[in-house]
């Protein structure tokens, strides 16, 4: 596996660590009244959406390995590109439902690769 690709796995699980760094022992209410910590965790999302764009144009075949990758751009490009339509509620739901398995995703293929 090419060195930029590591990064990029490391990249990964560097945001996700910090995002459920960021989330320990806070509540919904505080993440949806606190400009501070959503914008912190939007932009850890938006280190990882686009770690698994450049890991997709250089490695694509890497990414069957990694579940719900298309969703993981796709919510990437949303926070980016459409700020404005964000909705505090499905943020807060991907951490819930679909950050840990990302986590264990990306730690499985470092493991693979050492």
């Amino acid at each position: 596996m090419k060195d930029e690709i590591l990064a990029h796995l490391h990249d990964i699980l560097q945001a996700g660590r910090a995002i459920k760094e960021f989330i320990a022992r806070r509540t919904f209410e505080e993440y949806a009244s606190d400009e501070l910590f959503r914008s912190a965790v939007e932009r850890k999302f938006e280190v990882m959406g686009e770690a698994i764009n450049r890991i997709k144009r250089d490695e694509p075949e890497l990414l069957s390995q990694l579940r719900n990758y298309r969703d993981i751009i796709s919510f990437r490009n949303i926070l980016v590109h459409g700020y404005d339509a964000i909705d505090d509620r499905i943020v807060w739901g991907v951490i819930e439902e679909d950050l840990d398995s990302l986590i264990e995703d990306v730690n499985r293929l470092l493991q693979q690769k050492k």
